[in-house]
């Protein structure tokens, strides 16, 4: 029998809080579950692929005329991150003129880095875009960017480099917060599954509340999983916010601008915020 609506999940662990608790059996009959890296999913739900679930925040910009973001979820951070590094031979104040292996698993986060280097720094830069392997990025690049797990990994053994959290980078220069994923739906199915979408929406909410309420059977998982320490995971899981209200969506749309201004996207957008009451627009400060 085809399910009915089709959901994405992240394969990396920075979603987990949304999903650790959902009530998969509930929707056994009704819902698949497509689980691929950002860059996978964002070129899924463009093409119609999946219907709902995470995807880069820079994609929804792309498609904003087509999605509308499933309210309060995201993979947002107020500084330090913890799993998007840029990997560098020499300090960031050194890099102007320089080469950059980017991941091919990443959009919020490779254009951030641009907007970092082009708009904050002023450097000219060239990029080449590489499977997320650290020892091969850096074989002809000065530079490597990574995100999630892979970058999670790398780092654990990233002697003799220098390390950059692109979300602490991002605050320092602009005190924003900074989303790089968004729940984002398919305005196209809307109206032939507005409930069952209200009800998968209400089940990642409810599993992002029991995982605040207790973080410790998502850190044993992790642990177990993904190896390290659990004190490591305690501190990444408490410097992610998975809300998304005003201080994510001020810090999101300015992104936007950046990025519009650098010829990254072709105008600035906002959030379009769906709710099973109907769907919202907020505009924000400008700046």
């Amino acid at each position: 029998m085809q399910k009915s609506l089709r959901v994405g999940q992240i394969l990396y662990t920075n979603v987990l809080p949304v999903y650790f608790y959902f009530d998969q059996p509930k929707f056994e009959d009704r819902i698949q579950f497509i689980r691929q890296v950002p860059a996978q999913l964002n070129q899924a739900m463009a093409a119609g692929e999946i219907d709902m679930g995470p995807i880069s925040s820079f994609s929804y910009a792309e498609h904003a005329s087509q999605y509308v973001a499933l309210a309060d979820l995201s993979v947002s951070a107020k500084g330090r991150v913890g799993s998007l590094f840029l990997f560098s031979k020499k300090p960031i104040e050194q890099l102007n003129g320089s080469r950059i292996a980017l991941t091919n698993t990443s959009a919020t986060t490779v254009n951030l880095l641009k907007i970092i280097l082009h708009k904050f720094y002023d450097y000219e830069i060239s990029y080449v875009t590489q499977e997320p392997v650290l020892d091969e990025m850096l074989l002809d690049a000065d530079a490597a960017l990574l995100i999630g797990d892979d970058a999670i990994q790398a780092k654990r053994n990233s002697r003799n480099l220098h390390v950059y959290d692109l979300g602490e980078l991002w605050h320092q220069f602009t005190g924003y917060s900074m989303t790089f994923a968004i729940w984002a739906l398919r305005k196209a199915v809307i109206a032939d599954h507005h409930d069952l979408i209200a009800e998968v929406h209400a089940s990642f909410l409810d599993s992002k509340r029991k995982t605040k309420e207790n973080t410790a059977p998502l850190i044993d998982y992790v642990h177990t999983h993904f190896g390290g320490e659990k004190e490591e995971w305690v501190r990444y899981f408490q410097g992610l916010q998975h809300d998304f209200g005003d201080v994510q969506r001020i810090g999101l749309e300015y992104y936007y601008r950046c990025a519009a201004e650098l010829g990254l996207l072709a105008a600035p957008t906002t959030v379009d915020l769906w709710q099973a009451g109907g769907r919202q627009t907020k505009t924000t400060l400008t700046r």
